[in-house]
């Protein structure tokens, strides 16, 4: 049984207000997203920006309210849950959130930010034990204990997403969801933050739904890979097929543009004009307005997302073609 089963996920805004307040649009963020996530497992989630996938893990730790679907952790659907049985529930799923700066109060001390999670869920009670168990966490992601009675403007950007990660880890989760956690980090800092990941992951059996625009660290860190456009997920496949053989045009155009030093660069491939608006989507596939290879068909009929071979699922009319699929 998976980890983590999201099936037919919506989040959709309400838009333009008319003179009552009732809405005559809605911005389709997420627009019926299926992915799972085994235990111990990394699944990347890449796309540019504006393609919903932050939105859709907010939405996974119901930081952000579903609008239909289900996402079932451990067997139990969190979009039923609220109050305490979504608090209780939230132990085993936690976030690293994109900006290290501004997603820890500056009025906190480090330990008061990773004893958080400690105090709500009552997993100490015990004053010693507790700041015990908060040093231990600042050792485990490579800073001093000391620390903990320090403030979140005394560290740089590496350092306080390693506080970050700390406060995830710190009420034991089983699956970590990463919002770009590197992405406004150094490169070198990058690299130990990835590694950093990794480590943990091995030692705790930790899983991660890995969001990130960065094919290169996505291929690097992940087992798997989804490919989100406009709210819907394109492509999806283990990381080395999807990035080394890419199906879907998008994906391709994605990978072109990932600088590869001493390898023969791939056909670049150019995609005219930006990332549609989720308030007027377009009809049929989503990406068919800058699809290099879109027929009449793409204009007028949704794609199936579907297998089309095992392990990898696809959703393109040009795709199911060549393998042969209906």
């Amino acid at each position: 049984m998976s980890l983590l089963l999201v099936e037919g996920l919506k989040v959709h805004y309400p838009a333009r207000p008319d003179w009552r307040g009732r809405p005559r649009a809605w911005v389709r963020a997420v627009d019926g997203v299926g992915l799972e996530v085994a235990a111990g497992e990394t699944l990347g989630l890449v796309g540019e920006s504006g393609c919903g996938k932050s939105t859709l893990g907010r939405a996974i730790v119901r930081l952000e309210t579903p609008t239909a679907g289900s996402i079932r952790f451990n067997g139990e659907d969190l979009a039923g849950l609220d109050g305490p049985a979504l608090r209780r529930a939230r132990r085993g799923l936690q976030m690293i959130f994109q900006d290290p700066y501004g997603s820890l109060d500056p009025r906190w001390t480090v330990g008061q930010a990773i004893g958080e999670g400690i105090d709500i869920h009552g997993l100490i009670q015990e004053h010693g034990a507790r700041r015990e168990r908060i040093g231990g966490l600042l050792q485990d992601v490579g800073l001093d204990p000391a620390v903990a009675d320090r403030y979140p403007h005394e560290f740089s950007g590496g350092q306080r997403q390693r506080i970050g990660i700390a406060r995830a880890l710190a009420v034991e989760p089983k699956l970590i969801v990463c919002d770009e956690p590197v992405s406004a980090l150094d490169v070198s800092v990058q690299a130990q933050v990835v590694n950093l990941l990794q480590s943990l992951q091995r030692s705790r059996g930790l899983a991660y739904l890995f969001i990130a625009h960065d094919l290169a660290v996505v291929e690097h860190l992940s087992h798997r890979v989804a490919v989100m456009y406009l709210g819907r997920i394109m492509e999806l496949g283990p990381s080395r097929t999807v990035c080394g053989d890419p199906l879907h045009p998008y994906t391709r155009a994605l990978l072109s543009a990932v600088p590869e030093p001493g390898v023969r660069r791939r056909e670049r491939v150019i995609l005219q004009g930006d990332v549609p608006s989720p308030l007027q989507p377009p009809s049929g596939c989503p990406f068919h307005p800058r699809c290099p290879v879109a027929v009449a068909r793409c204009r007028s009929e949704v794609p199936e997302f579907r297998e089309v071979a095992p392990g990898r699922s696809v959703a393109c009319h040009e795709v199911k073609e060549r393998f042969g699929a209906s």
